[in-house]
């Protein structure tokens, strides 16, 4: 897959991530884009290290689930992170 590729999956999985995940989440677009991106990239990981597969194809549904699932998982530590910073302050 492209970067350009990989970048719009990226997006597309974190907002569908956000659309998921209950509550109110903080971060724009551009967090949107970075944490779906470092989603993608985790989810592809585990799924590589734990069910060997990847994310090959752009239109593949694995692929989409993969970096689904994976930004969920970011999303919520940056929100865990997020909301004890708030909390402290």
């Amino acid at each position: 897959m492209s970067f350009l590729g990989f970048l719009l999956l990226g997006l597309i999985a974190g907002a569908i991530a956000k659309a998921i995940l209950p509550g109110r989440q903080g971060g724009g677009w551009f967090i949107t884009l970075l944490l779906g991106v470092i989603g993608a990239f985790l989810g592809g990981w585990l799924g590589g290290l734990l069910f060997n597969v990847s994310l090959g194809e752009f239109f593949s549904v694995t692929t989409w689930v993969l970096a689904i699932v994976g930004s969920l998982i970011v999303l919520l530590i940056y929100g865990a992170i997020t909301n004890r910073r708030h909390a402290k302050s």
